[in-house]
Protein backbone atom coordinates (compact mmCIF):
# COMPACT_ATOMS: atom_id res chain seq x y z
CA UNK A 1 0.00 0.00 0.00
CA UNK A 2 3.01 2.05 0.45
CA UNK A 3 3.82 1.94 -2.57
CA UNK A 4 0.85 2.51 -4.37
CA UNK A 5 0.67 5.44 -2.14
CA UNK A 6 4.02 7.35 -3.48
CA UNK A 7 2.92 6.30 -7.05
CA UNK A 8 -0.14 8.07 -6.44
CA UNK A 9 1.61 11.26 -5.48
CA UNK A 10 4.09 10.85 -8.05
CA UNK A 11 1.71 10.81 -11.13
CA UNK A 12 -1.03 13.78 -9.86
CA UNK A 13 1.39 16.10 -7.75
CA UNK A 14 3.70 17.06 -10.83
CA UNK A 15 0.53 14.70 -13.82
CA UNK A 16 -13.15 26.13 -16.94
CA UNK A 17 -12.02 30.14 -18.09
CA UNK A 18 -9.00 30.95 -17.54
CA UNK A 19 -7.46 34.25 -16.17
CA UNK A 20 -4.66 36.80 -17.77
CA UNK A 21 -1.92 34.40 -19.56
CA UNK A 22 -3.74 31.43 -19.12
CA UNK A 23 -6.66 31.59 -21.58
CA UNK A 24 -6.51 29.38 -24.21
CA UNK A 25 -6.80 31.52 -27.26
CA UNK A 26 -9.65 30.99 -29.49
CA UNK A 27 -9.86 31.41 -33.01
CA UNK A 28 -7.50 28.64 -35.70
CA UNK A 29 -4.88 27.83 -33.88
CA UNK A 30 -1.59 27.66 -35.68
CA UNK A 31 0.17 24.21 -36.00
CA UNK A 32 3.91 24.61 -34.29
CA UNK A 33 4.97 21.24 -36.31
CA UNK A 34 6.99 23.68 -38.52
CA UNK A 35 9.08 27.09 -37.78
CA UNK A 36 6.18 29.08 -40.04
CA UNK A 37 3.83 27.49 -37.55
CA UNK A 38 5.35 27.86 -34.60
CA UNK A 39 5.62 31.65 -35.64
CA UNK A 40 2.31 32.09 -35.98
CA UNK A 41 1.60 31.25 -32.72
CA UNK A 42 4.52 33.36 -31.17
CA UNK A 43 2.67 36.57 -32.92
CA UNK A 44 -0.85 35.13 -31.85
CA UNK A 45 0.33 34.93 -28.01
CA UNK A 46 2.29 38.49 -28.05
CA UNK A 47 -0.33 39.46 -25.61
CA UNK A 48 -0.55 36.61 -23.51
CA UNK A 49 3.27 36.79 -23.40
CA UNK A 50 3.65 40.43 -21.86
CA UNK A 51 0.33 40.41 -19.87
CA UNK A 52 0.30 36.99 -17.20
CA UNK A 53 0.70 35.82 -13.79
CA UNK A 54 3.98 34.76 -14.37
CA UNK A 55 5.48 38.39 -15.29
CA UNK A 56 7.41 36.55 -17.70
CA UNK A 57 6.86 35.76 -21.02
CA UNK A 58 5.22 32.53 -20.81
CA UNK A 59 2.11 31.24 -21.33
CA UNK A 60 0.51 27.71 -19.82
CA UNK A 61 -2.49 25.72 -21.48
CA UNK A 62 -4.18 22.43 -20.57
CA UNK A 63 -6.36 19.90 -21.68
CA UNK A 64 -8.15 17.16 -21.14
CA UNK A 65 -9.56 14.94 -23.77
CA UNK A 66 -10.93 11.41 -22.86
CA UNK A 67 -8.14 9.30 -21.13
CA UNK A 68 -5.67 12.13 -22.43
CA UNK A 69 -3.86 14.86 -20.07
CA UNK A 70 -1.65 17.61 -22.23
CA UNK A 71 0.15 20.72 -21.40
CA UNK A 72 1.54 22.99 -23.21
CA UNK A 73 4.16 26.13 -22.42
CA UNK A 74 4.91 28.59 -24.81
CA UNK A 75 8.07 31.07 -23.66
CA UNK A 76 10.31 33.25 -24.61
CA UNK A 77 14.06 32.75 -23.55
CA UNK A 78 16.56 34.85 -23.09
CA UNK A 79 19.45 32.83 -25.18
CA UNK A 80 20.72 33.03 -28.52
CA UNK A 81 18.76 29.73 -30.72
CA UNK A 82 22.57 28.35 -31.85
CA UNK A 83 22.94 28.22 -28.07
CA UNK A 84 19.40 26.25 -27.27
CA UNK A 85 19.65 23.88 -29.97
CA UNK A 86 23.26 22.92 -29.76
CA UNK A 87 22.13 22.41 -25.97
CA UNK A 88 19.32 20.43 -26.48
CA UNK A 89 19.98 17.91 -29.11
CA UNK A 90 21.69 15.11 -27.76
CA UNK A 91 19.98 12.67 -24.76
CA UNK A 92 23.18 13.36 -22.68
CA UNK A 93 22.18 16.75 -22.07
CA UNK A 94 18.48 15.53 -21.58
CA UNK A 95 19.99 13.23 -19.24
CA UNK A 96 21.37 15.99 -17.24
CA UNK A 97 18.30 18.03 -17.64
CA UNK A 98 15.96 15.88 -16.45
CA UNK A 99 17.62 14.97 -13.18
CA UNK A 100 16.47 18.38 -12.17
CA UNK A 101 12.95 17.56 -11.92
CA UNK A 102 12.15 16.53 -8.09
CA UNK A 103 10.91 13.26 -9.19
CA UNK A 104 13.73 12.30 -11.38
CA UNK A 105 15.65 9.75 -9.95
CA UNK A 106 18.39 8.72 -12.91
CA UNK A 107 19.06 8.73 -16.42
CA UNK A 108 20.67 6.71 -18.86
CA UNK A 109 21.00 7.03 -22.37
CA UNK A 110 21.87 4.64 -24.91
CA UNK A 111 22.39 4.56 -28.60
CA UNK A 112 22.58 1.37 -30.73
CA UNK A 113 22.11 0.96 -34.51
CA UNK A 114 18.33 1.87 -34.69
CA UNK A 115 16.98 3.90 -31.36
CA UNK A 116 18.22 6.51 -28.50
CA UNK A 117 16.65 5.34 -25.25
CA UNK A 118 16.70 7.24 -22.46
CA UNK A 119 16.32 4.54 -19.46
CA UNK A 120 14.73 7.17 -16.72
CA UNK A 121 14.10 6.27 -13.34
CA UNK A 122 11.13 8.25 -11.65
CA UNK A 123 10.22 8.32 -7.77
CA UNK A 124 9.17 10.13 -4.43
CA UNK A 125 10.56 13.65 -3.44
CA UNK A 126 13.26 12.01 -1.26
CA UNK A 127 16.25 10.07 -1.88
CA UNK A 128 15.55 6.43 -2.46
CA UNK A 129 17.13 2.80 -4.57
CA UNK A 130 17.18 2.51 -7.87
CA UNK A 131 14.81 -0.39 -7.31
CA UNK A 132 12.03 1.59 -5.48
CA UNK A 133 11.81 3.78 -8.28
CA UNK A 134 9.50 3.03 -11.54
CA UNK A 135 11.31 2.69 -14.89
CA UNK A 136 10.42 4.65 -17.92
CA UNK A 137 11.51 4.18 -20.77
CA UNK A 138 11.92 7.08 -23.46
CA UNK A 139 12.59 6.59 -27.11
CA UNK A 140 14.49 10.16 -28.15
CA UNK A 141 14.43 11.66 -31.44
CA UNK A 142 15.79 14.70 -32.99
CA UNK A 143 12.43 15.18 -35.52
CA UNK A 144 14.01 18.50 -37.36
CA UNK A 145 17.13 20.37 -36.26
CA UNK A 146 17.61 23.23 -39.16
CA UNK A 147 19.16 26.67 -38.69
CA UNK A 148 16.09 28.22 -37.49
CA UNK A 149 13.90 25.10 -36.02
CA UNK A 150 14.38 22.36 -33.37
CA UNK A 151 12.10 19.57 -33.01
CA UNK A 152 12.65 17.23 -29.98
CA UNK A 153 10.87 14.34 -28.98
CA UNK A 154 10.90 11.84 -26.15
CA UNK A 155 8.42 9.27 -26.24
CA UNK A 156 7.28 6.25 -23.68
CA UNK A 157 4.98 4.11 -24.35
CA UNK A 158 3.80 2.80 -20.53
CA UNK A 159 4.15 4.20 -17.35
CA UNK A 160 3.40 3.73 -13.54
CA UNK A 161 -0.03 2.74 -12.48
CA UNK A 162 -2.02 1.95 -16.20
CA UNK A 163 -0.60 5.03 -17.30
CA UNK A 164 0.70 5.39 -21.12
CA UNK A 165 1.53 7.53 -24.24
CA UNK A 166 3.81 9.64 -22.16
CA UNK A 167 5.41 12.23 -24.38
CA UNK A 168 7.58 15.48 -24.17
CA UNK A 169 7.87 17.80 -26.88
CA UNK A 170 10.56 20.61 -27.38
CA UNK A 171 10.33 22.90 -30.27
CA UNK A 172 11.88 26.56 -30.46
CA UNK A 173 12.85 29.07 -33.36
CA UNK A 174 14.75 32.02 -33.15
CA UNK A 175 12.98 35.45 -32.53
CA UNK A 176 14.43 39.34 -32.34
CA UNK A 177 16.54 40.51 -30.39
CA UNK A 178 18.88 37.28 -30.15
CA UNK A 179 16.29 35.61 -28.40
CA UNK A 180 14.39 32.09 -28.83
CA UNK A 181 10.82 31.23 -28.48
CA UNK A 182 9.69 27.67 -27.25
CA UNK A 183 7.35 25.28 -27.09
CA UNK A 184 6.91 22.36 -24.53
CA UNK A 185 4.44 19.94 -24.65
CA UNK A 186 4.16 17.17 -21.53
CA UNK A 187 1.05 14.57 -22.20
CA UNK A 188 -0.11 11.10 -21.24
CA UNK A 189 -2.72 8.86 -21.06
CA UNK A 190 -4.29 6.97 -18.14
CA UNK A 191 -6.89 3.66 -18.19
CA UNK A 192 -8.93 2.34 -16.13
CA UNK A 193 -6.50 1.34 -13.61
CA UNK A 194 -4.83 4.75 -13.68
CA UNK A 195 -7.92 6.40 -13.77
CA UNK A 196 -8.84 4.88 -10.34
CA UNK A 197 -5.75 5.59 -8.61
CA UNK A 198 -6.06 9.47 -9.97
CA UNK A 199 -9.63 9.66 -8.05
CA UNK A 200 -8.26 7.88 -5.20
CA UNK A 201 -5.52 10.63 -5.12
CA UNK A 202 -7.49 13.69 -5.76
CA UNK A 203 -9.94 12.67 -3.05
CA UNK A 204 -6.98 12.19 -0.66
CA UNK A 205 -3.74 13.23 -0.75
CA UNK A 206 -4.00 15.50 -3.59
CA UNK A 207 -7.14 17.32 -2.48
CA UNK A 208 -6.00 20.42 -1.72
CA UNK A 209 -3.11 20.56 -4.90
CA UNK A 210 -3.80 23.12 -7.11
CA UNK A 211 -2.12 24.03 -11.01
CA UNK A 212 -1.71 27.61 -12.55
CA UNK A 213 -5.15 28.02 -15.06
CA UNK A 214 -7.48 30.54 -13.06
CA UNK A 215 -11.00 29.76 -12.78
CA UNK A 216 -12.63 32.91 -11.33
CA UNK A 217 -12.82 34.81 -7.84
CA UNK A 218 -12.77 32.74 -4.56
CA UNK A 219 -14.76 34.56 -1.62
CA UNK A 220 -12.19 36.41 -0.35
CA UNK A 221 -11.13 37.90 -3.48
CA UNK A 222 -8.29 35.90 -4.26
CA UNK A 223 -8.56 34.20 -7.83
CA UNK A 224 -9.34 29.99 -7.91
CA UNK A 225 -6.75 28.06 -9.36
CA UNK A 226 -7.68 24.86 -11.18
CA UNK A 227 -7.32 21.70 -9.37
CA UNK A 228 -7.77 17.54 -10.42
CA UNK A 229 -6.42 16.18 -13.47
CA UNK A 230 -5.82 19.85 -15.39
CA UNK A 231 -3.63 20.83 -12.08
CA UNK A 232 -1.99 17.72 -11.80
CA UNK A 233 -0.47 18.06 -15.62
CA UNK A 234 0.11 21.65 -15.33
CA UNK A 235 2.34 21.21 -12.67
CA UNK A 236 4.65 18.64 -14.25
CA UNK A 237 4.67 20.50 -17.63
CA UNK A 238 5.62 23.59 -15.59
CA UNK A 239 8.75 21.86 -13.76
CA UNK A 240 10.03 20.13 -17.04
CA UNK A 241 9.75 24.01 -18.16
CA UNK A 242 11.98 24.89 -15.01
CA UNK A 243 14.39 21.79 -15.79
CA UNK A 244 15.03 23.59 -19.51
CA UNK A 245 15.53 26.69 -18.36
CA UNK A 246 17.65 26.07 -15.53
CA UNK A 247 19.12 23.59 -17.92
CA UNK A 248 20.49 26.69 -19.91
CA UNK A 249 21.24 28.83 -17.48
CA UNK A 250 24.07 26.90 -16.50
CA UNK A 251 25.51 27.18 -19.77
CA UNK A 252 26.90 30.20 -18.62
CA UNK A 253 29.31 28.74 -15.87
CA UNK A 254 32.49 26.76 -15.76
CA UNK A 255 31.70 23.09 -16.12
CA UNK A 256 32.48 22.72 -12.28
CA UNK A 257 30.47 24.83 -11.47
CA UNK A 258 26.82 24.08 -13.76
CA UNK A 259 25.28 21.33 -11.43
CA UNK A 260 25.09 23.20 -8.25
CA UNK A 261 24.15 26.20 -10.76
CA UNK A 262 21.44 24.75 -11.99
CA UNK A 263 20.08 23.12 -8.99
CA UNK A 264 19.92 26.21 -6.70
CA UNK A 265 18.07 27.77 -10.26
CA UNK A 266 15.54 24.90 -10.54
CA UNK A 267 14.86 25.25 -6.85
CA UNK A 268 14.88 29.29 -7.06
CA UNK A 269 12.42 29.57 -9.42
CA UNK A 270 9.93 26.50 -8.10
CA UNK A 271 9.57 28.41 -4.85
CA UNK A 272 7.97 31.39 -7.30
CA UNK A 273 5.36 29.19 -7.74
CA UNK A 274 5.02 27.52 -4.05
CA UNK A 275 1.40 27.38 -3.73
CA UNK A 276 1.94 24.78 -6.73
CA UNK A 277 5.46 23.39 -6.72
CA UNK A 278 6.61 23.17 -3.29
CA UNK A 279 7.31 19.96 -1.89
CA UNK A 280 10.35 19.97 0.26
CA UNK A 281 12.89 22.56 1.59
CA UNK A 282 16.34 23.33 -0.77
CA UNK A 283 18.70 21.75 1.45
CA UNK A 284 16.80 18.63 1.51
CA UNK A 285 16.55 19.35 -2.29
CA UNK A 286 20.21 19.83 -2.57
CA UNK A 287 21.29 17.03 -0.96
CA UNK A 288 19.32 15.14 -2.81
CA UNK A 289 19.60 15.94 -6.10
CA UNK A 290 23.53 16.16 -5.85
CA UNK A 291 23.68 12.42 -4.90
CA UNK A 292 21.49 11.30 -7.62
CA UNK A 293 23.81 13.01 -9.89
CA UNK A 294 26.47 11.09 -8.52
CA UNK A 295 24.48 7.88 -9.39
CA UNK A 296 23.84 9.00 -12.43
CA UNK A 297 27.29 8.99 -13.63
CA UNK A 298 28.65 6.03 -12.03
CA UNK A 299 25.61 3.57 -12.09
CA UNK A 300 24.06 1.81 -14.82
CA UNK A 301 20.05 1.61 -15.38
CA UNK A 302 18.39 -1.38 -13.20
CA UNK A 303 15.86 -1.82 -16.10
CA UNK A 304 16.50 -3.39 -19.13
CA UNK A 305 15.72 -1.52 -22.84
Amino acid sequence: MACRHWLLRLLFTGAALAGAGLAIASGPDPDTQSAAGLHAKYVLLADRLQHNPFHSGLALDSSESGKDLKGDIYAVVEYPFGTVSAALDGPEEWCDLMILHINTKFCHARTDARNTILAVSIGRKFAQPLDDAYPLDFLFRVVAEQPAFLDVQLDARTGPVGTSNYLIRLQAIPIENGRTFLHLTYSYAYGFAGKLAMNTYLATLGSDKVGFTTTGRQANGEPGLIGGVRGVVERNTMRYYLAINAYLGGLAVSPSLRLEHRLQAWFTASEQYARQLHEVDRTAYLDMKRKEYVRQQTDTPVHPF
